[in-house]
Order: C-alpha cells, then structure tokens, then sequence
C-alpha cells in the first residue's frame, strides 16, 4: 500500500495504523475519516491555479470564470499516515486511528457529493494509507458527475509516500476530472526526513518524478502536479529547499512549488513562527536552482 513496506508483528499495527496483524492475516482499516464542505475558494496549496480559486480551465474544469463561490469543496481527512512528523499540524488524529472507530464506505462518502460540490480534496493525516478506499470513492463520484453533466475535480494533499501504482491512479483521475497532486516534500535530505517524520523520503520523491515525467506534460496550462515545502525553522533551511528545487527542476522547472511559513504545534511546539529573512532566503534557493513558478504561502504567519 505504501514505501514502507511494514513487516507486521502479530497482534501488531503498521506504521500508519490503518494495517493490524490478526492472528497471522492482514486486516486493513479503510474509510477511517471525517469530511466537511469547505466553501470556494479556499485556502488550498495550489490557490494560484486552482479552478476553484482562480477559474483556471474554464468552462472545460471549471463552474465559474472566476473563483467559484456558492459552490464547495467535499474535503476528506484520512486519520492515517505514512509519515510521523513531530511538527504535524493534525497529530489529534492518531489519537483516534488505533481505536474502533466507525468506518464510512467509498459509496457512503461518494453520496456526499452534490450539485453544489465542484471538487474532492483528500489529505489528513494522509490519503497514502487509505488509496483503495480514496480510488474507489473517486470512481463513483466522478461517473455520478458525468452522467449528470456536472463538474468535479479530484485532488490530494499527500506526502508521496505511497505504493507507485496506486498514487498513478490517483494522479491519472486528477488529470482527467482537473484537479492535482499536491507533494509536501518535507525535505530535501534523507537523514533529515527520518528525523523529522520517521521514514525515509525516496519514496515520496520517487513518486514526484514518476507523476512529472507521465503525466505533467500532458496538461501543462492547468499543472497536474505541485509541490509545498513547509520552512521549519532550524531545519529546514535555504540550503534544503535548495536540494528541493534543484530536484524539482532537473525534471520541470515549470512545476509550481510553494513555500509555507510554519508555526509552533506538537512535539516541535518551542519553535518560532518562520522568519522573513528565513523565507526570502528560501524564496530566492528555489529561484536560483531554476524553478520559474514559485510562491510564498501563509504569509501572515511570518515573524
């Protein structure tokens, strides 16, 4: 299901949770999550393209020629993930992911859906742990849309860091319905990642090239694929985000990469919010290893 690649004890869980080893077989927890409306446009990683905020793609992917208001975006939380960040903005939900907790069905959480929803977002916590469940949900939705004429666009917020066949899907029906693939690469540096969130990252930028190199090309005017880079003060620093960009742009400088200012929670919680001196340090790292769409998020947050 994802890069990591467990080997699950009996009587034991995976990393993300979602897998438990019973007597000798694998049961998976699948529609561990909560959902919610979030009103267009939105607060989104990719606000500087998206359909949703900008009107981008219109009338092909989007309802309005302009930021889409009156109409929602369905936004589902997976409580699991494939990572364990000690700054993870959304930690309560491990609280949560080991417990019996009531499951929704892909065609439960389809039927949400409506005439007022134009697109899906799937994070968390993370969508790596549940895809099938993600895919599935996807699948219904969209033919529901179709057959009504509706527009419907399906996007992920995830660390990467699942198994490369499924996240190809998932890419494949982003490209389709007009929605994207939203990386938050944490790091630059293996050592760093594990540190940081426990696992290695050459899955998740494994998966980063593989959705580039297949896919971004063949939707460039509306980019199928972005990256985020959260500035953890002390850690990640210009000289990551440099090894970020570099590697974003061997493979397409025009990929659209975001910069987001961090702020005090979980285990790193007796941090500072992310300077100005440490963003534009950063800003101009990702500019020099030649990206060319490059923008500042959560701005209000810097000190």
């Amino acid at each position: 299901m994802c890069a990591n690649h467990c080997v699950i004890g009996e009587g034991d869980a995976g990393f993300c949770g979602a897998a438990i080893n019973k007597g000798g077989a694998l049961e998976r927890k699948e529609g561990l999550l909560d959902y919610y409306y979030d009103p267009l446009p939105t607060n989104c990683v990719a606000w500087w393209f998206c359909p949703g905020c900008t009107g981008a793609g219109y009338p092909t992917y989007a309802c309005k020629d302009g930021p889409e208001e009156g109409y929602y975006n369905l936004a589902v939380f997976y409580k699991t993930c494939t990572y364990d960040c000690l700054f993870c903005q959304n930690w309560h939900f491990r609280q949560s992911a080991r417990r019996s907790q009531p499951l929704l069905s892909p065609e439960s959480l389809a039927r949400k859906v409506n005439e007022h929803t134009s697109c899906i977002c799937y994070f968390g916590g993370d969508p790596s742990s549940q895809m099938l469940h993600a895919l599935k949900t996807s699948e219904l939705a969209l033919e529901e849309a179709s057959q009504k004429k509706r527009i419907l666009r399906i996007c992920w917020e995830t660390n990467g860091n699942s198994a490369p066949g499924l996240l190809k899907r998932a890419a494949e029906l982003s490209l389709k319905s007009g929605g994207c693939v939203k990386f938050d690469l944490k790091t630059g540096t293996e050592s760093l990642n594990v540190a940081l969130c426990g696992v290695s990252n050459k899955g998740s930028l494994q998966n980063f090239e593989m959705v580039a190199q297949e896919l971004f090309d063949a939707r460039p005017e509306l980019p199928v694929l972005t990256a985020s880079t959260l500035l953890v003060p002390g850690y990640v620093d210009a000289y990551e985000v440099g090894r970020i960009a570099s590697f974003i742009a061997e493979i397409d400088r025009r990929i659209p990469y975001t910069l987001l200012a961090f702020y005090p929670c979980f285990v790193m919680n007796d941090l500072p919010t992310t300077s100005r001196r440490q963003t534009h340090e950063c800003l101009a790292a990702a500019k020099e290893a030649g990206l060319t769409n490059v923008r500042l998020g959560n701005v209000h947050l810097l000190s």
